[in-house]
């Protein structure tokens, strides 16, 4: 019985295989259409192995957009034309694909969830923070672009969640690169470059982390300085000091930082002793 199950099975498969690569073939754009459209909808509705479906009807798009632009049918043959590559995960194709029928069809009661699916692609493209950013960048933009078009959208919460999302990420890669020169003991730059992250990113999640490393940069860099530079350094890290406990008072740093502040103030007197001497 399971040798009867498996042949009849091998030959629906290929029967249907010799059936799909017949349609392929065909001149016939109608059948191709309705071909494709079966496939997609069985994919979208989980029957069979949705992945090779879809790269069935992905198969037959192709080859039918370019004959159905500008006709009635157009239309709904690029929304699935995109779609599947977005069910597919080519992300990059998605967007653009998504893109070009937003521009084409503005009118569409597709339009909303073409954008949005289209911004959510640039979104997929993001990677992860320790790489280059550009493709968040333009993933925030392309969901900015959303909200600021969709403003009642029932998809705005989860486009305001994603722009945080890639934000964040944006946000740990600037922190990330001050906390390298810190590691490095590059302790100008360190300073320099947490200054202008607590200054661009006021609300990140980082900032409290940010606020104490640039105060133990600027710690690190007066107490190893030469005497006559130290007492204008300490002055700079007890600064940095005041800033971070003034917002973060019972913070995950505040026992460090109170040791670090203790070694400054008796640095202070020793060069205050060592003056009057």
């Amino acid at each position: 019985m399971k040798k009867i199950i498996l042949f009849l099975s091998l030959a629906i498969l290929f029967t249907s295989c010799g059936e799909y690569q017949k349609v392929l073939k065909s001149k016939d754009t109608g059948l191709k259409y309705s071909t494709a459209e079966n496939l997609y909808n069985e994919a979208k509705a989980g029957e069979g192995n949705s992945r090779s479906k879809y790269k069935k009807a992905l198969r037959l798009f192709e080859q039918l957009v370019p004959e159905f632009r500008g006709k009635p049918q157009g239309q709904k043959l690029m929304y699935l034309f995109a779609d599947t590559y977005y069910e597919l995960g080519d992300y990059f194709l998605a967007g653009y694909q998504f893109e070009r029928f937003v521009e084409t069809y503005p009118e569409s009661e597709k339009l909303e969830e073409a954008a949005f699916k289209g911004a959510k692609s640039y979104y997929y493209l993001s990677p992860p923070y320790y790489l280059d950013q550009t493709e968040t960048v333009k993933g925030i933009s392309k969901l900015q672009d959303f909200i600021n078009r969709f403003p009642e959208s029932e998809k705005m919460d989860e486009a305001n969640e994603l722009v945080t999302e890639l934000r964040v990420k944006l946000e740990q890669k600037a922190y990330e690169i001050a906390k390298q020169y810190h590691h490095t003991e590059s302790y100008i730059a360190a300073m320099t470059a947490f200054d202008n992250f607590i200054s661009q990113y006021p609300g990140s999640p980082f900032r409290e982390k940010a606020m104490y490393y640039r105060f133990e940069s600027a710690y690190l860099y007066a107490i190893n300085s030469y005497e006559y530079a130290m007492p204008e350094r300490l002055a700079k890290a007890r600064g940095y000091y005041e800033d971070y406990q003034r917002y973060y008072s019972e913070g995950e740093f505040i026992d460090m930082a109170n040791t670090a502040l203790k070694d400054i103030e008796t640095k202070e007197q020793q060069l205050k002793s060592e003056t009057r001497i």
